[in-house]
């Protein structure tokens, strides 16, 4: 019990402090620290997405802060250890509390999820539009192992943080004047438009033997922010 009151305190704090989570304040504070710059991001990015501020922007700034090559790792290893704690506050903490948060639309992703196991995991990871911090906590309330979760999550992720990092460098980069920074931009955008053709390869991908197909993630998806507004 007390650690929901926790919890909910702190969202509320951080949903009436959004506008300092831009990504100039974030590199500034993070750059302080020096050589514990990364451990710091990554500190900062698993406490920020937990408590439900979009990961996007802090990709971003990961790839703006490291460069591609480094953001792309420091933002794999955030993002997979966010989700990771996301998922055992949900299912060890805090179920009653995302359950009332997700509403009874929140079943759709459930059966999807156990019906499909892992791959429903990979598709959602794969697919960059899908809410990274409500799926965090709504996987947590499903049957899915949590090792199968993490290493899925993991692996698929990292398109994503290639091509967020790569724009999130190059973004920093033009903005100092370094008209290189197009070409990163390019790889960024190229990237992030190879994911979005995925959904129809991975639905073939997922049919199931007899030919059927469970729950389309697409509808999980519109179901999630449905019960999830913009805040």
């Amino acid at each position: 019990m007390i650690a929901l009151v926790i919890l909910a305190a702190a969202v509320g704090w951080v949903l009436m402090h959004h506008q300092q989570w831009n990504e100039g304040r974030i590199a500034a504070d993070v750059q302080r620290f020096g050589l514990w710059a990364p451990a710091a991001f990554v500190a900062l990015y698993v406490v920020a997405t937990v408590l439900l501020v979009p990961g996007a922007i802090l990709t971003l700034t990961g790839g703006g802060i490291f460069g591609p090559l480094w953001g792309t790792v420091w933002n794999l290893v955030a993002a997979t250890m966010s989700a990771s704690v996301a998922f055992l506050i949900s299912r060890y903490i805090a179920a009653e509390w995302v359950r009332a948060r997700a509403g009874p639309r929140l079943s759709r992703i459930i059966e999807g999820a156990e019906a499909e196991g892992w791959r429903f995991v990979a598709f959602t990871r794969l697919v960059p539009i899908f809410p990274f911090n409500p799926l965090n906590y709504a996987l947590g309330l499903t049957r899915i192992r949590f090792a199968t979760y993490a290493l899925t999550s993991a692996v698929c992720m990292l398109p994503g943080s290639i091509a967020y990092s790569y724009l999130g460098y190059a973004g920093r980069a033009a903005a100092s004047g370094n008209l290189d920074a197009i070409r990163y931009g390019i790889i960024g955008f190229g990237l992030i438009g190879a994911l979005a053709v995925l959904p129809p390869l991975l639905r073939r991908w997922r049919a199931q033997p007899d030919g059927d197909t469970v729950d389309d993630p697409a509808r999980a998806q519109v179901e999630l922010d449905r019960s999830h507004p913009p805040t």
